[in-house]
Order: structure tokens, then C-alpha cells, then sequence
């Protein structure tokens, strides 16, 4: 199980809306889904190393949401 650090983030009021809207479709937390755009956006511009990445069974739930 992976560790988690709790921070604060200020965010622009409509993008946290679209974020909730977003997360409500998808069955998730809104801090579920932001970790998820994340973690996503990180893999897709190859900064996430593979030690880094999210555990292989989080990784097939979020990619069967994805489709």
C-alpha cells in the first residue's frame, strides 16, 4: 500500500465543479479522480517512473473506467 501525504490545493471554483461532475460519472471520490488525472496525465508525458506507479489492481479499474 502506497503512502499518502495530505495537502492543501486551491483551485479555480468552475474547474472543481467540472472535477465533481467528472468524478460523480466515473463513481469516484473527487480527491479519487484528481488523483487519478494526476497519476494519468503524469504516465502519459512519461514522468511517472514504473517504482511510482499506482498498484497493477487500481490500474485496471481506472483503465476500464477510461474506456
Amino acid at each position: 500500500m502506497s503512502k499518502k501525504k495530505v495537502f492543501a490545493l486551491r483551485i479555480d471554483e468552475q474547474l472543481l465543479k467540472a472535477v465533481e461532475k467528472w468524478a460523480a460519472d466515473e463513481f469516484r471520490s473527487t480527491n479519487g479522480q484528481l488523483e487519478w488525472i494526476i497519476s494519468n496525465s503524469l504516465k502519459t508525458a512519461g514522468r511517472m517512473s514504473k517504482m511510482t506507479e499506482l498498484p497493477p489492481e487500481d490500474n485496471d479499474i481506472n483503465e476500464s473506467k477510461a474506456d
